[in-house]
């Protein structure tokens, strides 16, 4: 595998030269920028002249990643030729959040579950699916169920919601030539000597007591305990409670539907103060346990090593060659300038010698560790580990 990155930015432009990513053998790029940067085209048009036969993949950010340096109104470009491993992708559109299933099925219609070898030699499985979604215009819950429908055992799912810094107007995801609000794009990858790991974790502290989500339809929360759930929720926040819902992303929700099972980390989307309700990025089904949580700043940066920690084991206890970090808005706003911690961790961990790229979300796409449910997360670090032998 070979892997070059530049990144461009207002003062600087290129970082570096374009000339120095450019290659007309390259077979993927992924692209992670401030919704700003899709406002201008031409930076795409260049990149697509530079780097002519490559699929690209990327999506507008809430922060983008570059090695372990975390910055905002950049895009940062990653450029990936593969030894071994083919690709094949697509995407749909979206144009809301009940569709979301019924998207993510369509979606994975369009890759073929192996493709003929390049050697002639049988055929190359599908071994994992990389996935950007809008990130304002989805139910990630039933996304998730959608993606995961059908699939091959074994075959991991991974990916994230993209961003728009704490506005929350609208995100946008990058498909070949094509910039879009309302779009879902995945990236197959398909051959036996691609070795994927993956991990997510968060580090919140939970807070109050436990209530029961007496009223909710899909991803919209309506009463706690027989209550009004936003009246409830802007008690809790007090002063805080004039910023929603950018201030719920410091306070996010930890969901379990069963007694036994790991719970889930919702964070808020949007609210309604006419119905009284609150809007999140996934499911928050009715009879579900909800605790309200809080930011632990080491524990937040213990988290993000220790989903690298499971990436690295989960291939071989080996440094990957390229890993995708995805991390939430919420913990960026929350860690603020020690941000970079997180990811100086990730690094720690991984080795010097992977290549690391990603962006800040709206929502992560990850099972918790490898094998387990693919699930969707919010306010947690997700890491996606990519090796060739």
């Amino acid at each position: 595998m070979k892997i070059t990155q530049t990144r461009w930015s207002q003062a600087g432009g290129w970082s570096p030269a374009l000339s120095e990513v450019a290659s007309p053998e390259a077979d993927l790029v992924f692209l992670f920028g401030a919704s700003v940067i899709w406002t201008k085209p031409e930076l795409l048009e260049e990149l697509h002249a530079v780097l002519p036969g490559a699929k690209f993949l990327g999506c507008s950010t809430s922060g983008e990643i570059h090695g372990t340096e975390v910055t905002d109104d950049t895009l940062v470009v990653t450029v990936v030729k593969f030894a071994h491993t083919q690709l094949r992708g697509a995407a749909v559109r979206i144009e809301g959040a009940q569709e979301s299933r019924l998207a993510a099925k369509n979606l994975m219609a369009e890759l073929p579950r192996s493709v003929p070898s390049a050697d002639g030699n049988g055929e190359d499985p599908l071994v994992h699916v990389f996935v950007l979604s809008d990130g304002l215009n989805v139910n990630g819950s039933e996304l998730v169920h959608g993606l995961t429908a059908g699939l091959p055992q074994g075959v991991s799912v991974t990916g994230g919601l993209a961003g728009d810094g704490a506005r929350f107007v609208q995100t946008h995801v990058v498909w070949e030539g094509k910039v879009a609000q309302k779009l879902v794009a995945a990236i197959g990858f398909y051959g036996r000597r691609l070795q994927v790991g993956c991990g997510s974790l968060g580090g919140w502290d939970s807070f109050g007591p436990e209530r029961v989500i007496t009223r909710s339809q899909g991803n919209v929360l309506y009463e706690f305990d027989g209550q009004s759930a936003l009246a409830l929720y802007k008690k809790y926040l007090g002063e805080h409670a004039a910023g929603l819902p950018a201030t719920g992303l410091l306070f996010p929700l930890s969901l379990r539907t069963k007694s036994d099972e790991m719970p889930v980390v919702r964070t808020i989307l949007g609210i309604d103060e006419q119905a009284g309700s609150m809007i999140f990025a996934g499911d928050v089904p009715e009879g579900s346990y909800a605790r309200l949580m809080k930011a632990n700043f080491d524990r937040l940066i213990d988290g993000a090593s220790g989903a690298a920690t499971t990436g690295y084991q989960a291939i071989g206890s080996n440094s990957p060659e390229l890993a995708l970090l995805i991390s939430c808005v919420g913990r960026k706003l929350v860690l603020k300038q020690r941000i970079e911690e997180e990811v100086e961790g990730v690094r720690e961990v991984l080795g010097a010698g992977a290549a690391l790229t990603g962006f800040y979300s709206y929502g992560e796409i990850s099972p918790f560790t490898p094998g387990a449910k693919c699930e969707l997360h919010n306010q947690t670090m997700t890491i996606t580990t990519l090796r060739e032998i």
